[in-house]
């Protein structure tokens, strides 16, 4: 499967100033934008602002920013699922997660992620992948939100809907693991049937094993 990247973006104004959204953008580009202090949800902001630049290089890698100036405070990424995951055993080219997803404290509640997937779904070839994403309730910021477990899934939820991606059920043992937890799916226009037959198959690996 080829992946083209077509670039989108838009203004938006919030509260906390004007910030320009944009996306896929290049490893070159994000190279030339400072990194948000407060995005270390995942790894110290160094760090991270170099795993961005490695992901926008992969030929399926899709980065999406916000920037306030010349500083990103938010970002989304596309990738294939990691190896060790049971979504990357089907081997399909045309299977992509939204890994990551992240905002700057000062700048949530803004729909700011929401707008960063508009941006996203805005590329046409969209159209010819199986999105997923998995949520587990231990990486929520449930202590910095003030939100419980149930809050911050519908939440979770509302804000990935904004993107097309839909509740999938699963047998996968760490989604079943927390009744939190959850698959969410978009399914492109153009997606074969065998594709997303293959996609059930490694949604309910255990089925026959009881």
């Amino acid at each position: 499967m080829e992946h083209s990247k077509t670039y989108h973006s838009k203004d938006v104004e919030i509260p906390a100033g004007k910030l320009f959204i944009e996306g896929p953008v290049t490893a070159e580009s994000l190279s030339q934008y400072d990194f948000h202090e407060g995005l270390v949800a995942f790894r110290q902001p160094e760090q991270q602002h170099k795993a961005l630049a490695e992901i926008a290089e992969l030929p399926e890698g899709r980065i999406i920013i916000t920037r306030n100036g010349n500083t990103i405070v938010g970002y989304v990424t596309f990738l294939y699922p990691d190896p060790l995951e049971r979504w990357s055993e089907a081997k399909m080219d045309n299977l992509i997660e939204l890994g990551a997803i992240e905002v700057a404290p000062e700048f949530r509640g803004a729909r700011v992620a929401q707008h960063m997937l508009k941006v996203a779904m805005m590329d046409d070839q969209m159209e010819d992948y199986i999105v997923i994403t998995t949520e587990y309730y231990w990486h929520w910021d449930l202590n910095g939100t003030g939100l419980n477990v149930w809050e911050y899934r519908r939440i979770m939820e509302k804000m990935m809907n904004v993107g097309g991606l839909v509740w999938y059920a699963t047998d996968d043992p760490e989604i079943s693991s927390h009744p939190a937890n959850c698959l969410m799916v978009r399914i492109g226009a153009r997606v074969d049937q065998d594709s997303i037959q293959k996609f059930d198959q490694i949604r309910f690996m255990n089925r026959f094993m009881y």
